[in-house]
């Protein structure tokens, strides 16, 4: 039997669309903001990880327009070729001193951080132990490590440590983890982990992307949030696109872990270097999340009166703990006609279907913003309550 590429894009499009699964884009105009423009009409965005409003900061575009005027658009190379410019290093020298570690390298994304990070520390005979619900990035990075990965229940501190009693003689241990699990917004159980990692002699890495600039104090993330010294993880990855407002990522730890990354992690290797111009931003944007508490102030105040609505309204939010805000729906039909309705309506709200969550977890996934008004939430309760979910 003959094969037809266009024949099986077509049947795989189609069954995608038949269970509700199919994703299209949304084209929004203009800057980064808590109001934008889709398709012509001006609508209330509510799911954006911009959790500090810095996307449109006019300090932080100031940044990257004299970065810009300074270094050009682009780096011209890898940086261990001829990319390597000077905002880049500082950038790396202020997210150490903002992380409280001594050295800090840059990756182009989160996704590219985890998936060269995790396969250079550990390989063929090693075992990786993984909450259930980690990020795709940290599920493929495993992949890419040829790793032994066990999957632990979902912040189950009494599995895990089971799964290190049981694997013991295993000598080189991973114990990997979100922060912040970006699709319910839970708080991994940290200081479990890191008791349970140092009875087994276990290396601990946090993908703290949803936290960084956003729990703890300045916004160091969820060690901060823990009170937990910074020694006390051995890998922190953390991104910059998010409540930092740019683009870009870092991993985060001893100077040994990060000079090993630098030769042996393929997507730092491979990969022309971030525009300096845009290291330069997110410097200042790292700058004003370290020091502007008003800011967080207002997220968390938004965060608290938003979920507080809804739960007055009844509507179930999965026991999220941060900005990140689930509302249950279920069905990925269902969830994707009420995103619809919604943002007939002004409010743009994204669903999330399988396989970001699980099968039957399908949800509405709200975002909170310092840059929300009071106003626009009491807007966007308002849509949510006469769309009726429920």
């Amino acid at each position: 039997m003959s094969f037809h590429f266009q024949e099986f894009l077509s049947k795989e499009i189609n069954l995608l669309r038949e269970e509700g699964l199919l994703r299209e884009l949304k084209t929004i105009h203009g800057a980064q903001g808590p109001w934008v423009d889709l398709g012509g009409r001006r609508t209330l965005l509510l799911c954006s990880n911009d959790y500090l409003g810095l996307a449109s900061d006019h300090q932080v575009t100031g940044a990257f327009t004299s970065g810009v005027e300074e270094f050009g658009t682009g780096s011209g190379a890898s940086r261990l070729i001829s990319g390597n410019r000077s905002p880049h290093e500082g950038l790396e020298k202020a997210i150490a001193q903002f992380k409280g570690t001594e050295s800090a390298l840059l990756f182009n994304s989160g996704y590219h951080a985890n998936i060269g990070a995790i396969p250079a520390l550990f390989g063929e005979g090693d075992l990786i132990l993984s909450d259930e619900l980690n990020h795709a990035s940290l599920i493929d990075g495993c992949r890419l490590s040829k790793a032994r990965v066990l999957k632990y229940p979902h912040k189950d501190c009494a599995s895990l440590k089971k799964m290190l009693r049981e694997n013991s003689g295993c000598k080189k241990k991973l114990v990997l983890t979100d922060g912040v699990f970006s699709m319910d917004g839970d708080i991994a159980p940290l200081p479990g982990i890191v008791e349970l990692a140092g009875q087994f002699e276990a290396v601990v890495m946090v993908d703290d992307a949803h936290a960084t600039g956003v729990l703890g104090p300045g916004g160091k993330g969820t060690l901060g949030h823990f009170g937990l010294e910074p020694d006390c993880v051995d890998i922190q990855m953390g991104t910059l696109g998010k409540a930092l407002g740019c683009f870009g990522a870092f991993v985060a730890g001893k100077k040994e872990l990060t000079q090993f990354l630098t030769n042996k992690a393929r997507s730092f290797i491979y990969t022309t270097a971030l525009p300096p111009a845009l290291a330069a931003a997110a410097c200042k944007a790292l700058e004003i999340a370290g020091r502007d508490q008003c800011r967080r102030d207002r997220l968390w105040e938004n965060v608290r009166f938003f979920k507080e609505g809804l739960e007055k309204l009844g509507f179930d939010i999965m026991g999220s703990e941060t900005p990140i805000v689930p509302i249950f729906i279920g069905d990925p039909v269902k969830t994707m006609k009420i995103s619809a309705c919604l943002l007939e309506k002004g409010l743009f709200v994204q669903g999330i279907r399988p396989p970001s969550v699980p099968e039957g977890k399908s949800r509405l996934r709200a975002a909170l913003s310092a840059s929300h008004t009071m106003e626009d939430l009491e807007f966007a309760l308002e849509v949510i309550e006469n769309v009726g979910i429920n």
